[in-house]
């Protein structure tokens, strides 16, 4: 028996770790500590409200052609896509399965095998699995990495770090700065006095705290007026601008998700409200979710619709009912002009095959 035998304490040769519980752990807290407290705008509330309307606002999408894509599946894409830019499922055999850290292999710039770690209480479970086996839902991706998607939050790092940096220093400020505290001056005194006394003003919010002043002129007068001014030692953000600079971080960060600013204005009114979600859903939920039924519909072989504007009412509702009325007037004009409907609506660009390509 080796020597190496002798001093290996277990039967098997080979150490075996989960690979996200492990591996990935200790590359992220390396990455942390070279990179520092910057990285961390997800922790916001302001990222954060923005996520939870992605993932709400995908499980409640209309999905026809498949019964995998449950709203529960749905909410987890949508809170993967907004933080990590990429989504991963793997396709059971009646169920998707959340994927929490993959690696895969390309050929001509398409995914054609990965390495999954599927998620357990008792550590991640590693598996192989071709490209028809996942759902890859990703967004943001680029020429040079079309099998990668990019978060929101990576594609403006600047004004994530903006955000993270205003309110980590609010957090400092509010935590550590000596708020509502005052210097009171004080005659020359032991520095075991001069403690004594501090601890006397510890505690006594609210009150009147008289001390004895012995500081004299020269001459023997009286105590000089400012031996009795206070000097606060509150910070003053007003000339900082704090508020004013953090306003306009969140509003740059909700536009990278796609939400309107004046969503969250103090001054916004119901219809500006309602334009937001319209905007909001239409501009950036479905156009992800018509990606997502793409990538459905070509790994289970099945037309898949995922539809987000008609649960979200992502609709304008008087207009679309004048529009409506005023089809159904326009249509019946043409009728009785012995018109045919088809071509009327292909004469104003409405409809299929209209020319206006």
């Amino acid at each position: 028996m080796s020597e190496a035998e002798i001093m290996w304490p277990f039967k098997r040769k080979t150490e075996t770790r989960a690979a996200s519980t492990y591996t990935a752990q200790m590359i992220q807290a390396r990455a942390g500590y070279i990179t520092g407290t910057t990285g961390r705008a997800e922790l916001t509330a302001t990222v954060q409200g923005a996520v939870t309307l992605w993932e709400n606002g995908l499980s409640l999408a209309d999905v026809d052609g498949t019964d995998l894509l449950t709203r529960r599946s749905l909410a987890m894409a949508g809170r993967m896509l907004a933080l990590r830019g990429e989504a991963l499922f793997y396709i059971s055999e009646d169920t998707l399965l959340p994927v929490s850290d993959w690696e895969l292999s390309t050929r001509l710039s398409r995914p054609v095998a990965y390495r999954l770690t599927l998620p357990d209480v008792g550590g991640g479970k590693t598996m192989t699995a071709l490209a028809g086996e996942v759902l890859h839902f990703r967004i943001g991706a680029d020429a040079n990495q079309p099998w990668l998607g990019t978060a929101p939050l990576k594609r403006a790092s600047l004004s994530a770090d903006l955000l993270e940096t205003i309110e980590r220093a609010l957090v400092d400020v509010y935590g550590d700065a000596p708020l509502g505290s005052s210097i009171v001056p004080m005659p020359e005194t032991p520095e075991t006095d001069l403690a004594d006394i501090a601890r006397g003003f510890r505690g006594s919010r609210g009150k009147v705290l008289v001390r004895e002043s012995v500081q004299v002129q020269a001459a023997g007068g009286p105590a000089p007026m400012q031996d009795w001014r206070a000097n606060d030692l509150t910070p003053d953000l007003s000339k900082a601008q704090m508020g004013e600079t953090l306003d306009k971080a969140r509003d740059q960060i909700n536009a990278a998700f796609g939400i309107l600013p004046g969503l969250n204005n103090k001054a916004t009114t119901g219809p500006m409200v309602r334009e937001a979600q319209r905007h909001l859903a239409q501009w950036t939920l479905q156009p992800m979710a018509m990606g997502m039924a793409e990538e459905a519909s070509e790994k289970l072989g099945a037309a898949v619709m995922i539809d987000t504007l008609r649960p979200l009412q992502a609709y304008d509702a008087g207009g679309r009912a004048r529009a409506a009325v005023s089809v159904v007037q326009a249509l019946a004009a043409a009728k009785e002009a012995g018109v045919d409907p088809d071509q009327a609506l292909k004469l104003v660009n409405w409809g299929q095959n209209d020319g206006a390509a």
